[in-house]
């Protein structure tokens, strides 16, 4: 019995220790699974609160995203209408030519040339305006159109003399010119209503690409409102100064070189009512005239002149005009990609290579040995005189027109000597030409 009472005892006792210790244990464990509980809890809710917050950064940026290509949608459907605007339907192009007659029965060289070189009667179509009432001259040109429907000529109707004071007199023959001018320009654009014009005069050679030149190169009028002329002739265009490897260089230049060019309608519309009474060329080479818009111009002269005698008694023509040099050598400025001629591209470019390049004088640039590939280098000037004496020491024509050097942009003169690129270029910050240099 006492037995029984002992191990009754023990196993109570075991009982209440395995109960104390399992008691204790929860109270443990309970006490321990609370602060864990609270964090998983804690942690749940900030997830759930940064899906929130990411799902809401996401629409946000979807919606950006939608509104960015909307936009880029937009300019691109903006950019390309422009460029259709632009863009020229080449089955659809006229761009007649423009003969201005007088009383030289040599026009027949000009003609012969227009012909012979012309690559398409529809899109060249030659209008002749004569002058002067020279029947030999008219019979001449009056072969050539009733040979070829594509070949026309008017007649200026005024023919009278122009009253001038003494002092001018001599000047008269430039006085009719500008009057021829206004008359054939008005017939091409007010009359027969074409939208853009190359003008030649009756003492011009032209070069075998000269209507590809000017195809290649109209579009350039339609996308750059820069410019206002193209122009196939380099005032500096003697072969020692330019650089004959290179016939599909082109320039840009604030000088209107004239000698077979072309331009638009819209632009004649503008200079019309203001049109001068005599020395058109040289009033269109004021850039107050023509909106200090520029011109483009090659390097290598796409026409010639062979009137030595004419209204300027031969001025210039034995020390310039007759060296003049003309390509022979067929460009396809068609094919072309002419964009740095627009002018952001061109005045970065231009402005970049200039300020980089290391100076020379000119009596160094032309005493030097010609050897080699040479690089390019620039050679300044200050004022007047001193762009004179270093244009004349160089070769350039040194005369100046409303204080625009022939063939400058931005005041610099591009030329080719002893086979190097030399840049003549304003040792001053430029920003226009003085009219007081002329």
């Amino acid at each position: 019995m006492r037995l029984n009472t002992r191990k009754l005892t023990l196993v109570g006792a075991a009982i209440a220790l395995i109960y104390l210790i399992v008691m204790y244990s929860s109270i443990i464990e309970t006490q321990g699974s609370t602060p864990l509980k609270n964090n998983v809890i804690e942690m749940e809710k900030r997830i759930v609160s940064l899906e929130k917050q990411l799902d809401l950064q996401m629409t946000e940026s979807s919606n950006l995203l939608k509104k960015v290509k909307e936009h880029l949608s937009k300019a691109k459907v903006e950019e390309e209408s422009q460029q259709k605007e632009n863009e020229i339907d080449m089955s659809a192009l006229v761009l007649p030519v423009l003969l201005i007659a007088c009383d030289r029965v040599t026009v027949k060289r000009c003609l012969d040339n227009l012909v012979k070189f012309r690559p398409n009667k529809d899109i060249f179509p030659i209008i002749v305006s004569q002058d002067c009432g020279h029947n030999s001259t008219y019979q001449v040109i009056k072969s050539f159109a009733d040979s070829d429907p594509t070949i026309s000529v008017v007649q200026q109707p005024d023919l009278s003399e122009i009253p001038l004071p003494r002092q001018k007199v001599k000047f008269r023959g430039y006085y009719k010119i500008a009057r021829h001018y206004k008359f054939a320009l008005n017939h091409v654009f007010k009359t027969l209503g074409h939208e853009a014009v190359i003008i030649v005069e009756d003492d011009l050679d032209i070069s075998p690409d000269f209507f590809e030149y000017f195809l290649g190169t109209y579009p350039l009028l339609l996308k750059d409102p820069t410019l206002w002329c193209i122009s196939a002739w380099n005032d500096n265009g003697k072969k020692e100064v330019i650089d004959q490897s290179h016939p599909e260089l082109l320039h840009r230049t604030d000088f209107f070189p004239g000698l077979g060019w072309t331009f638009r309608r819209e632009t004649w519309l503008d200079l019309e009512p203001t049109w001068p009474e005599a020395f058109f060329d040289d009033w269109l080479r004021n850039p107050e005239n023509t909106h200090e818009r520029a011109c483009i111009r090659p390097e290598v002269s796409r026409t010639f002149t062979f009137g030595k005698i004419g209204v300027s008694k031969g001025l210039f023509y034995d020390m310039h005009l007759r060296a003049m040099q003309l390509n022979m050598d067929f460009v396809e400025f068609t094919n072309l990609d002419l964009s740095y001629l627009l002018k952001d591209n061109y005045d970065e470019a231009l402005l970049k290579t200039v300020s980089s390049l290391p100076e020379m004088t000119a009596d160094e640039v032309v005493n030097a040995p010609q050897e080699g590939d040479l690089p390019p280098v620039k050679v300044t000037y200050s004022n007047a005189k001193t762009y004179q004496k270093a244009a004349k020491k160089l070769g350039l024509m040194d005369d100046f027109r409303s204080g625009v050097p022939r063939t400058a942009y931005l005041g610099v003169v591009s030329c080719f000597v002893g086979g190097r690129r030399v840049y003549l270029a304003p040792s001053f910050p430029w920003s226009r030409y003085d009219p007081s240099w002329s």
